[in-house]
């Protein structure tokens, strides 16, 4: 068994370091492409991928770009097929293009950024952080009870299921973190577009999509947290719970 093998059977998920095993591919993706993918591998495709990228993911990264030797401009093309991230629970995922349908729907824990993306867009997402730099379709956040999502261009607002979820500026710790992920797209896609973006940051260009339920959660888990409480998540949910 090899050293890699070795430490993956003895610590589990966490026996890689980010990045230890980087796989490229070049052309076209298919279905399912990196679905479950562990922590310590990033897989980098130049070109596109089909439905369902990354199904599962749960630790690793993938990269997505479009070939240099394209005449088309990221920020119009559609990269990636529809329910790309389903049910992610960890990890990173850098779109250079647009998503199509259904984009991190179930989303539970994962870092995912795409230029846009199409109908559904983080559909019943209940954890991570989704950021999109461009145009969504309608329907976005329909069901949406965990997690943030931060969207460029105030005109998207009207394509936001607003059912369960609030529109909200963002505040300085949002801002950090937006800059933070545009900042890590930037750094494993070169992507121009978004660098744009970036030397042009202006934080009243975005918006934030909380889900209501998930905002009193953690407001809850932070007041317990400045009490003290030895256990924070378990007191605030307890007492969200015992609130409905």
């Amino acid at each position: 068994m090899s050293d890699v093998a070795n430490r993956v059977h003895a610590y589990g998920k966490d026996g890689l370091s980010d990045d230890s095993i980087i796989i490229s591919c070049t052309g076209n993706a298919g279905n399912s492409f990196g679905a479950f993918l562990t922590k310590g591998i990033k897989i980098v495709v130049t070109g596109d991928a089909n439905d369902y990228l990354g199904k599962s993911l749960c630790g690793g990264k993938i990269i997505v770009i479009p070939s240099k030797k394209a005449s088309f401009k990221a920020e119009d093309n559609i990269i990636c097929g529809n329910v790309a991230l389903y049910g992610a629970t960890d990890g990173e995922c850098y779109l250079e293009g647009i998503a199509g349908e259904r984009f991190a729907i179930r989303n539970s824990g994962a870092k995912v950024v795409a230029l846009g993306c199409g109908q559904h867009g983080c559909e019943y997402m209940t954890g991570g952080t989704t950021l999109i730099l461009g145009n969504i379709g309608r329907n976005f956040g329909a069901g949406m009870s965990g997690g943030v999502a931060y969207i460029y261009g105030l005109h998207n607002k009207a394509n936001v299921n607003t059912e369960l979820s609030t529109l909200l500026p963002l505040d300085e710790k949002d801002e950090a973190t937006v800059k933070e992920m545009i900042q890590n797209h930037i750094a494993n896609t070169g992507s121009k577009y978004v660098k744009n973006v970036l030397d042009n940051f202006d934080k009243d260009q975005f918006f934030k999509v909380l889900p209501n339920d998930y905002a009193k959660v953690v407001s809850l888990i932070e007041q317990f947290k400045q009490a003290g409480d030895p256990n924070p998540e378990m007191s605030g949910f307890t007492k969200f719970m015992e609130g409905k």
